[in-house]
């Protein structure tokens, strides 16, 4: 049967905006030309001139980068130290493999406006519309306006976000991977901040991060293109560079349909 693949990833550039000032990354590129002081520290004497095309050695580039920036996999020990009732929370590189490449399910709450914060009725009611029932291990991605604002100077600021209770909805329904095309899991922040100015309430921040602590999960973040997916019926890879002891790592989100 034919397969057809879904990038959900956005790229890691310079140029587009897709994270606050303080922890966009940078790209440093090199030329084969600009390469060849460091070939010559492997072959004493080598020129340009020398290799074949008169071409220099080898394209590279350097990345400065933090592991949240592009389309990347947040592990429990980003939300809190603990998850599960105080068990330690996992890192990156003890997330279990199986949770990366399961059944998807796609929730669009593209109509939510700016700030919203989804609630579990939210979900259910989302659910019954395009007629899923939640399994174990179904990765749950969740379409919002953030999608088709990629690059948009206010990025950050755009796209519902998920709540405390509508996370839980799905955790203890055995989900263990979710993602959002946008910023963040929960609303952005500049909303949230509104919120707990007029409330005093402090456990409104990061709410559905935190969710974490009481069932272990993990979610992406800044996918991308969950425009073109059906509700349900594909597979997400979603796999997470293995960096030892972060709390984050960079995937390469697919989503896989057998046509």
């Amino acid at each position: 049967m034919p397969r057809r693949f879904i990038d959900l990833s956005i790229f890691l550039e310079n140029d587009v905006i897709t994270d606050p000032p303080f922890m966009r990354p940078k790209i440093t590129y090199q030329s084969h030309m600009d390469t060849m002081p460091d070939a010559e520290r492997f072959f004493p004497g080598l020129t340009a001139d020398a290799m074949p095309g008169g071409e220099g050695f080898a394209a590279a580039e350097t990345v400065t980068l933090t592991t949240h920036n592009g389309t990347h996999l947040d592990a429990p020990w980003h939300f809190h130290p603990t998850q599960d009732g105080g068990k330690p929370a996992l890192t990156i590189d003890e997330v279990p493999l199986e949770w990366c490449f399961q059944p998807g399910v796609k929730l669009d709450f593209r109509h939510l406006p700016d700030g919203h914060v989804v609630t579990a009725a939210e979900v259910e009611a989302e659910l019954a519309r395009i007629g899923h029932v939640l399994q174990p291990l179904d990765i749950v991605l969740v379409n919002t306006a953030a999608g088709g604002a990629v690059g948009n100077p206010d990025f950050v600021n755009i796209g519902c976000g998920m709540g405390y209770e509508a996370t839980m909805y799905l955790t203890s329904r055995g989900v263990r991977v979710t993602g959002t095309d946008a910023w963040s899991w929960d609303a952005p922040f500049s909303h949230t901040a509104r919120r707990v100015a007029e409330t005093g309430d402090y456990s409104l921040v990061w709410e559905g991060h935190r969710a974490g602590r009481d069932i272990g999960y993990c979610h992406l973040e800044k996918l991308h293109n969950l425009e073109a997916l059906p509700p349900h019926g594909f597979t997400v890879s979603c796999f997470p560079h293995k960096i030892r002891g972060a709390s984050a790592g960079w995937t390469r989100a697919v989503a896989i349909l057998e046509d």
